[in-house]
């Protein structure tokens, strides 16, 4: 059984960065429902969204359906055991996992490993831990996506260069703030993939003490006004009303 960490703030405790948490999606897949209640109970207080799942193959169902951004699995589980459910879960992407497991042996450390996890921890474990390696297995997996992330684009009206934080309007430079740049860069480097106002927030606001939707609004709107077209007709910053903002390429509609 894992020991319960005390509230952040309390003496003796470490204080985890939330603005990392935010907007992340956790899936518990473990057996023990006390465990299960005890981590969603922690993880919840971190500022995670937590779901869960008490064998393999719900677990499967609710990764399917719910896209966690990382999974904490147990081992031995009925139906289908961890082994079983982290093959699978690999067959559906790379969402990083942590394993949980009473079998804490060399052995089972190496086996856990090669099936594809991305980190092993043995029962019974200290929370703190757990959290800590949370947010470092969530880090590795945001700095492997970002390796995979265009750093140019030129469509002959728009030009970015984000090394060097260069955006071009028909050849001229664009006035951007840092946060405007910011904003405009993490769209353009997932072109095409829909983007909560959330998810946004923790990537481009990460240590804003109350960040609002209001703040990612005004942003966009001025982003709109200093490359687009017509401002009102966006053709790169899209907007899905109630979900988010999307960035969409046009060099192949040129």
């Amino acid at each position: 059984m894992a020991r319960k960490r005390e509230r952040p703030g309390d003496k003796g405790t470490l204080h985890f960065a939330q603005g990392l948490a935010r907007g992340k999606k956790l899936l518990i897949i473990d057996d023990d429902p006390a465990l299960v209640r005890l981590l969603r109970l922690n993880l919840e207080m971190e500022g995670y969204e937590v779901y869960s799942a008490l064998d393999g193959v719900e677990g499967l169902r609710c990764a399917f359906a719910h896209r966690p951004d990382l999974i904490i699995l147990d081992v031995m589980m009925p139906r289908m055991d961890g082994w079983t459910t982290c093959q699978r879960l690999r067959q559906m992407g790379n969402i990083p996992i942590i394993m949980l497991t009473a079998k804490g042996t060399p052995p089972d450390r190496v086996r856990g490993l090669s099936e594809g996890a991305d980190d092993y921890l043995a029962k019974p474990f200290d929370m703190e831990e757990l959290l800590l390696r949370i947010e470092a297995v969530l880090r590795r997996a945001e700095r492997a996506d970002d390796a995979d992330k265009p750093l140019y684009y030129d469509d002959g009206w728009l030009r970015l260069d984000l090394p060097a934080r260069i955006a071009l309007r028909e050849g001229r430079p664009v006035d951007l703030t840092q946060k405007e740049f910011s904003l405009l860069a993490y769209l353009f480097t997932n072109a095409g993939k829909l983007l909560r106002i959330d998810e946004i927030l923790d990537r481009v606001w990460p240590s804003e003490a109350d960040p609002t939707p209001d703040l990612v609004k005004v942003h966009v709107r001025h982003l709109r006004q200093k490359i687009e077209r017509e401002a009102q007709n966006p053709q790169y910053i899209l907007t899905k009303h109630g979900r988010g903002y999307m960035f969409r390429s046009l060099k192949a509609e040129n």
